[in-house]
């Protein structure tokens, strides 16, 4: 994988696939076709013999589309810098997608979920028909569904929990008022309200220290003229070398006039990479000790979790620096771009792993909570995560990552601001860190909001950020938990006709 890091070819983002690649198409639609098929057999006998087929058959149609779209919007969101940057392709972004976003999903996405996202809704308290819990829920997949279905689209990357709780509100607020078993007050607005907060503060905390990194980053280690040079098409093997032995011959005179002469060069990448990799290396540890993992009953203290960060981020920083001392025959801007994709690839392999063991939740949770009121006839507000539901819903992410994903990350790798590996290392460490951060001190943020953040922060560093294009995806945002309201009270109104 080196050498395709290295030296491959950039595609733009919005260029990939445009050549049809008939057999992924053909592979990936066979392997979710197959997979719901083996689902809905399995799931006959998981649920009650009672239990009504056709609710059961939809039910996982609505799931696997969730979660499909989840795919295409929030997955493709976490890896279009790396796309975007060049450091992937979009098949091996699905191979990494792939492996860590399900791997996340089975090994640390715990084995019961709350039915009722957030409890943003206090179905509780209202004396409500098991049915109609499933219509609820059936519903609230759809409006979500169906609505980052649309934004993905128009290449909004939005968020899916933000879409699923909107789904949720509408669809109980609409069975409420039918049913006369409730109102507005079932609604916890509070919650709502810091949902709203989130439209700010997520984005604004992602800039902010996306901003600051890669200022730092630019400032010690790239310089005004090697951060020019990174760009993946100066790179490419073919008249590649010729680019990169100009940007090299360039970056040394402006070297030898400049107030500070390491810019640039192989002892600078020696002293302050590694350094830089430590840090994240350090961030992503305790992202995954104390979110990734927090499903898991490892039983790691907080002291043992500082441990576990301390020694993992020793070990990558003797390993980048004895990396860094073989690059010395590479050109400095051919160095650094092999440094930061390979740091790149890690921080995208760490938080698809985290993303997939905490976010796919969002089409498991209502998904889960139906096929429980199927097999018990009671609600509960825990439902088991069956293994085969799990899968089913990993393998409907990738797909749609692959069949639609790809204009979620043409926005966020080459519209929004260029990205290169140093750049789109440092928006992924950012958003990495802010979203463990919020999530152990409970701030109310999305980690869609935080990465697209982060990535104006870099679009500031280099004075490059497109706010042209974040006025249709922050306008996205405040409608997203209104339109998936909307689309889910119409679908919980349709549900009750069709199937009472």
């Amino acid at each position: 994988m080196t050498q395709a890091l290295a030296s491959e070819t950039f595609t733009p983002a919005h260029t990939v696939g445009r050549s049809n690649d008939r057999r992924w198409h053909l592979a990936f639609g066979l392997l979710l076709a197959i997979s719901l098929i083996a689902f809905t057999l399995w799931s006959f006998g998981y649920v009650s013999q009672g239990a009504p087929r056709m609710v059961l058959i939809t039910t996982i149609i609505f799931g696997a589309f969730m979660a499909f779209n989840i795919g295409g919007n929030d997955v493709a969101n976490a890896f279009g810098t790396s796309v975007g940057a060049g450091t992937l392709t979009m098949k091996q972004a699905l191979l990494v997608a792939a492996v860590f976003e399900v791997s996340g999903a089975l090994l640390a996405g715990g084995e019961v979920t709350d039915t009722i996202k957030s409890g943003i809704v206090d179905l509780g308290a209202v004396s409500l028909d098991p049915l109609e819990f499933v219509y609820i829920m059936m519903a609230a997949l759809l409006g979500a569904a169906v609505w980052l279905l649309i934004a993905t689209r128009m290449g909004w990357p939005v968020s899916t929990t933000h879409s699923i709780i909107g789904g949720i509100i509408g669809a109980s607020l609409t069975i409420g008022f039918v049913t006369g078993a409730g109102g507005f007050a079932m609604v916890q607005w509070s919650e709502v309200g810091m949902i709203a907060i989130s439209w700010i503060l997520s984005p604004a905390l992602g800039g902010l220290v996306s901003f600051l990194i890669y200022g730092a980053i630019k400032k010690h280690v790239l310089g005004d003229a090697l951060s020019q040079t990174l760009k993946p098409h100066m790179l490419a093997p073919t008249g590649g070398d010729n680019h990169a032995a100009e940007a090299e011959m360039d970056i040394e005179r402006d070297a030898a006039t400049s107030t500070d002469a390491r810019i640039g060069s192989h002892s600078t990448l020696q002293r302050w990479v590694p350094l830089i990799a430590a840090g994240a290396a350090v961030v992503i540890t305790a992202m995954l000790v104390f979110k990734g993992l927090k499903n898991l009953e490892v039983g790691i203290s907080t002291v043992g979790g500082v441990l576990v960060m301390a020694m993992i981020g020793l070990a990558v920083w003797m390993a980048v620096f004895v990396f860094a001392k073989t690059l010395r025959k590479q050109t400095v801007p051919r160095a650094t771009y092999i440094l930061f994709s390979w740091m790149q690839v890690f921080t995208a392999s760490a938080f698809a792993f985290s993303h997939g063991s905490n976010d796919i939740a969002n089409a498991i949770g209502p998904f889960a909570a139906v096929l429980d009121v199927l097999k018990t006839g009671t609600i509960s507000s825990e439902a088991t995560v069956p293994f085969a539901a799990m899968l089913t819903c990993g393998i409907a992410l990738i797909a749609g990552l692959w069949f639609i994903g790809r204009k979620v990350i043409a926005t966020v790798g080459t519209k929004l601001t260029e990205i290169h590996p140093a750049s789109g290392f440092a928006a992924e460490l950012a958003a990495a860190g802010v979203v463990m951060a919020a999530s152990v001190s409970g701030l109310p943020v999305s980690s869609t909001h935080i990465l697209i953040g982060a990535i104006i922060g870099v679009g500031l560093v280099n004075r490059s950020a497109n706010w042209k294009l974040m006025k249709p995806i922050a306008m996205a945002w405040v409608i997203t938990l209104p339109a998936a309201a909307t689309i889910g009270a119409i679908g919980v109104l349709t549900l009750r006709t069709f199937f009472g």
